[in-house]
């Protein structure tokens, strides 16, 4: 679906927040779930929207697209979340053009990351493309966009340290139990959620900390005992929960609920518990918090901790807006020659009815087959396709094709 809306690249805009200006309490109110991403992808159109897509991660929650304001984006964005788009405004940011161009590539690199390098991000990108292709709202630009942007990040993960070793929101929850909690032996953990970051956070968990006292719960009862039997842990039916949450000396919860799944209500025991929430938005109640024994964890803790693997990291970012700045370069190259494409039909076209006409007939061979008039039309507007690449005269050079073509007619 091309929709009726701007394509220029002045009309492409970014708009969001993300760690820098706001906590996870407030990003929770911005989170996009599923439901709601369907939802906005139904009604863009209502909006002057018809090319779009969203990210929405721990992290941010950012909406690309084309408008003829960027507050048409922030508009749409706005009107299926819990968060207000006064609020939404007082917090974004916006990106405009190449700027915002720019922005997605430092994303999809991790530059712009809570944790510099994080990769997890380009998968969440590429899912939140898809469901907006399948819906079709991705098209050409934003299409040839992605793929540069991924060309990218992938020559930034071959040729840089910027994601070497092994940082992530996952692995810091990890790191954090390891320092924090001895001996993590003999503890008792629970797992809530077992999709995309939940079996990321349990394969670190039996990797770094070497335990299998670790039992799994996930909303489709069949997802936990899957994993379970893979790492050879334990799994346990969603309507044990509290049982299971009782018995816990650590739980961590990645799920991808609305609502919280665990409150102070299932705290009651007053023994001593680590809970740390990965979701966003909070799927662990703050009160929970205040609780005596309770030990409370979230993402943006998480997120400030520090050590030599990102300080090697960050001497690896000038290398990385180096690769950055190359792609950003092609792509732009693409736009520019893409925005030519109408003029080089319209000359093609010229041409053919040129070659056709009763005066082009008499004047020169009639006999040359049509392949070879075919060819020679190509030449002529490969020929000004790169004469427009160096100059932009679009009129000069449609006048110079035809008398190309004619002053050599079809003998090339």
């Amino acid at each position: 679906m091309e929709g009726n809306g701007p394509k220029e690249i002045q009309h492409f805009f970014s708009c969001g927040i993300n760690y820098r200006k706001s906590d996870a309490a407030v990003r929770g109110q911005f989170a996009v779930s599923n439901d709601q991403y369907a939802l906005l992808l139904e009604q863009s159109p209502s909006f002057g929207i018809s090319e779009f897509f969203i990210v929405s991660t721990c992290n941010r929650t950012e909406i690309y697209g084309f408008a003829e304001q960027a507050g048409r984006l922030s508009a749409l964005l706005c009107s299926q979340t819990e968060g207000s788009l006064e609020a939404f405004n007082q917090l974004c940011y916006t990106h405009q053009g190449m700027a915002a161009v720019k922005h997605l590539f430092e994303v999809g690199a991790g530059l712009d990351s809570q944790i510099l390098g994080d990769y997890e991000i380009v998968g969440q990108i590429k899912q939140a493309t898809r469901i907006a292709k399948e819906h079709g709202r991705i098209n050409a630009f934003t299409d040839r966009l992605l793929n540069c942007m991924l060309q990218s990040s992938k020559a930034i993960k071959n040729n840089t340290a910027l994601s070497n070793g092994t940082i992530s929101v996952s692995f810091a929850a990890v790191q954090y139990i390891r320092e924090t909690v001895s001996p993590v032996a003999g503890k008792s953990i629970l797992l809530l959620g077992t999709g995309k970051i939940g079996n990321s956070i349990c394969k670190n968990l039996v990797d770094y900390l070497g335990t299998q006292n670790i039992t799994l719960i996930n909303r489709t009862d069949s997802k936990a005992c899957l994993l379970a039997e893979e790492l050879g842990l334990k799994a346990a039916p969603a309507a044990r929960l509290q049982e299971e949450i009782d018995k816990a000396d650590i739980i961590l919860v990645a799920t991808n609920a609305e609502e919280p799944v665990i409150g102070p209500a299932h705290l009651r025991q007053h023994s001593r518990k680590l809970l740390i929430d990965l979701s966003i938005p909070h799927n662990v109640d703050p009160a929970a918090a205040a609780l005596e024994g309770i030990t409370l964890v979230n993402v943006d803790e998480l997120s400030k901790l520090k050590d030599e693997t990102l300080a090697r990291r960050q001497a690896e970012v000038p290398k990385a807006k180096s690769i950055i700045a190359e792609h950003l370069s092609e792509f732009n190259e693409w736009y520019q020659m893409r925005k030519h494409v109408p003029v080089l039909k319209a000359v093609k076209t010229k041409l053919k009815e040129i070659h056709s006409s009763p005066l082009f007939v008499i004047l020169y061979d009639p006999s040359a087959p049509k392949r070879d008039a075919d060819d020679k039309i190509q030449r002529v507007i490969n020929g000004m396709a790169n004469k427009l690449k160096v100059q932009n005269q679009k009129g000069c050079h449609y006048i110079e094709a035809i008398n190309e073509f004619i002053a050599t007619g079809t003998n090339a």
